[in-house]
């Protein structure tokens, strides 16, 4: 399997407020998935095992946007602004689009959480 490349979308990074260390803070996040997806997928003994770490990675920004989703109503509630929240939400979409934009990647995603879904308990016929 090949390695991705992913990067922090101009658009996401131009909605902050001028504060370049939000910006740099983004760059280097999303090097720093970029950089440890690759050294799974690098390191894993076949395609499937790497597609394995690449979900795994997924899963995990699918839960840190999910963590920024919830912020937003959170910081409105209380009178702040919610555009940090909102860009990095984001920029977590925006990583796990790129994914599934590589190559055939998607499709091995979509068949790798699938078969995880089966393998974590949808029994039919159990009683």
């Amino acid at each position: 399997m090949e390695t991705v490349s992913l990067g922090a979308p101009e658009p996401i990074l131009d909605s902050l407020p001028d504060d370049d260390d939000a910006r740099m803070d983004m760059r280097e996040a999303v090097a720093g998935w970029e950089r440890r997806i690759n050294d799974a997928i690098e390191a894993a003994d076949d395609d499937g095992e790497a597609v394995g770490y690449v979900l795994d990675a997924v899963e995990r920004i699918e839960s840190r946007m999910e963590r920024f989703d919830e912020f937003v109503p959170e910081l409105r509630a209380w009178g702040q602004s919610p555009i940090y929240a909102i860009s990095w939400r984001n920029l977590y979409a925006e990583l796990i689009a790129q994914l599934y934009d590589h190559d055939e990647l998607g499709e091995a995603l979509d068949r790798e959480r699938n078969q995880r879904l089966v393998e974590d308990g949808i029994r039919f016929g159990d009683r």
